[in-house]
């Protein structure tokens, strides 16, 4: 990640993570983002801890496409936080990889922990951290559409 930082320390608390200074660079660079990017990535929820649309805890559910120009993403809820799951579609995908921390995980990275989207010549960047490893999707442009989900052990 260039900005969110997934271990900052405040205080004597280390670990903690930060999107402070992407959002800082966010107004900057969104207007180079394309139009589904943008969108995604200034919604006032998508870094707001408390929200239910805040990425943060969602868990990759399936991974569509993979090797293609049309790739789709799903993340499952977390029903102590989201009464949503979240699907993202890339467009004009040029890179697509998926780094585990370990190499027998495949696609199984764990919870996210946190994202961040940039410009990237003739589109953008897609960077999401799990806690079991990375992905990293270069395209034209995305989507994400949140859907709703029944979450049986919703407190």
């Amino acid at each position: 990640m260039k900005y969110v930082t997934l271990d900052a320390q405040v205080g004597d608390l280390s670990g903690v993570l930060d999107p402070s200074r992407y959002l800082e660079r966010l107004p900057s660079i969104s207007g180079d983002l394309p139009p589904g990017a943008r969108s995604f990535a200034t919604d006032r929820d998508h870094y707001d801890f408390r929200s239910s649309r805040c990425v943060k805890d969602l868990t990759l559910r399936a991974v569509r496409g993979a090797g293609g120009e049309e790739v789709e993403v799903e993340f499952r809820h977390n029903c102590w936080k989201h009464d949503q799951d979240l699907l993202i579609r890339y467009a004009g995908v040029s890179r697509f990889t998926i780094d585990p921390v370990e190499e027998d995980r495949g696609t199984d990275l764990g919870a996210v922990v946190l994202d961040e989207i940039l410009p990237h010549r003739g589109g953008c960047s897609h960077e999401i951290a799990c806690w079991g490893g990375t992905l990293t999707v270069v395209c034209r442009d995305l989507q994400a559409v949140w859907t709703e989900t029944v979450c049986s052990s919703r407190p």
